[in-house]
């Protein structure tokens, strides 16, 4: 590689970093361009290779000519870090806290990770990193379903995740920055929040009027003033603390008031529960639901499965690059989904059960990949999406089937966000 091409690399590398940190909001949404890298999943508009000389293999990667070394090791790399992101979501289900920080942790530190160990800026990671931000956050909300047994909590939760999850949608379509500053992404926060007082204290001590004020607290004080920060005035952390210096002193100064109001009032904080753990299973009271328990086939808990997976569907097809309408992605995904549920059910009346979440996982995979051949060989349009994209699209939305349905039959079918109302509601000063 001549000293004028690794210039040019390392400039593109600065170039991606600046603008995944500009677009970091918890999901990273910004507004889709023509990709040109020396690895990237191939644009539907094009229909292979979009720079002279690149081929596209079959999962849908196109390679443009460089040294070969270079190019294994950025393979190797991109594969690496897209499965440790797929998999660290799982740490979520038995130890959120940790899970969800290290799922922040490697989303901030994968494109520093690129430039440590390859000069190719792997610019088709920015599909697969968008696909995987919405699929850590999906797992977290539907840990919510088996983990936070306090209805109150699990509907602020609920409402949030979906508010959110709109928010994007609609982006998605119309690529406006200002929906992603609307639709703030307060679920994240209000999740960590959460969780961290459950590694001391038992969460059925929070009244309703506590937790809604958690919220709005995160949402108006925090998130909204951080999504103005990065979609409205696009403003980036690192280069306005490199242009004001001082700042660093600014958040020292707070960060050392904030820890000496603690130690001061710290009389006042109210005696632990338990003793310091992250490990949900813990002080978990068992549920009083199986997760084989059946429920009629038609129902509102199968028409929020329909409406999750549809949405999140919409999302990872657009950022995969799947080549569809949003109209036949949302029909066809609401339509797999209600297959999905049947066969199950179907398979449920015929005494076939899943020993645990992985096995579960396996049959809804197979089915689906069973679908997906189905559709393929009735396909004579001739268009369609790289098999990888599908193949990954397949095993994420496989996975969310899975683990909706084990954590879903744990609660209640009926808990709406009404149940909240009511609390406050019985919770609100008498006067007099």
């Amino acid at each position: 590689m001549s000293a004028e091409q690794a210039e040019r690399l390392r400039l593109e590398v600065h170039r991606r970093t600046v603008a995944k940190q500009s677009a970091r909001a918890d999901f990273h949404f910004t507004a889709r361009e023509p990709v040109h890298a020396a690895i990237f999943v191939a644009p539907r508009t094009t229909g292979g290779a979009s720079e002279q000389g690149c081929r596209s293999n079959r999962g849908g990667l196109v390679v443009c000519p460089g040294p070969e070394k270079e190019s294994r090791l950025a393979g190797a790399v991109f594969t690496v870090v897209v499965v440790a992101r797929f998999l660290l979501p799982l740490l979520i289900l038995r130890y959120p806290l940790p899970g969800v920080l290290a799922c922040l942790v490697l989303d901030a530190a994968d494109q520093t990770i690129f430039q440590a160990v390859t000069d190719d800026p792997l610019l088709g990671y920015q599909s697969y990193d968008k696909a995987l931000d919405i699929f850590y956050l999906a797992v977290a909300y539907i840990s919510t379903m088996r983990t936070w047994r306090d209805p109150i909590a699990f509907g602020v939760a609920r409402f949030l995740y979906f508010y959110r999850l709109v928010g994007v949608v609609l982006f998605e379509l119309l690529e406006k920055r200002w929906l992603i500053f609307v639709f703030a992404n307060t679920f994240e926060y209000f999740f960590i929040a959460y969780e961290a007082i459950r590694t001391r204290y038992n969460p059925f001590r929070l009244s309703a009027r506590f937790v809604v004020r958690l919220a709005l607290f995160i949402w108006i004080f925090v998130k909204l003033p951080q999504e103005w920060w990065i979609h409205i005035a696009q403003n980036d952390f690192t280069d306005f603390m490199s242009d004001y210096p001082f700042m660093w002193g600014v958040l020292g100064a707070l960060a050392a008031a904030a820890a000496i109001a603690i130690y001061t009032q710290r009389r006042r904080i109210p005696a632990a529960d338990w003793p310091f753990t992250v490990d949900i299973d813990r002080h978990l009271p068992a549920s009083e639901r199986s997760t084989m328990a059946r429920e009629r086939f038609w129902s509102m808990v199968l028409l929020e499965k329909v409406v999750l997976l549809t949405l999140i569907s919409v999302i990872f097809a657009n950022v995969l690059d799947v080549e569809s309408s949003t109209l036949a992605i949302t029909i066809g995904i609401a339509v797999r989904v209600v297959l999905n549920a049947a066969i199950s059910q179907w398979l449920r009346s015929r005494g076939a059960s899943w020993a645990s979440t992985a096995s579960q996982f396996g049959a809804m995979l197979l089915i689906n990949l069973g679908i997906v051949s189905v559709e393929a060989l009735l396909n004579t349009s001739g268009g369609r999406a790289p098999a990888l994209n599908v193949a990954f699209f397949m095993v994420l939305l496989s996975l969310l089937i899975a683990l909706f349905d084990r954590y879903r039959a744990t609660r209640e079918p009926g808990e709406t966000l009404s149940m909240v109302r009511d609390a406050l509601r019985a919770q609100r000063p008498k006067a007099g």
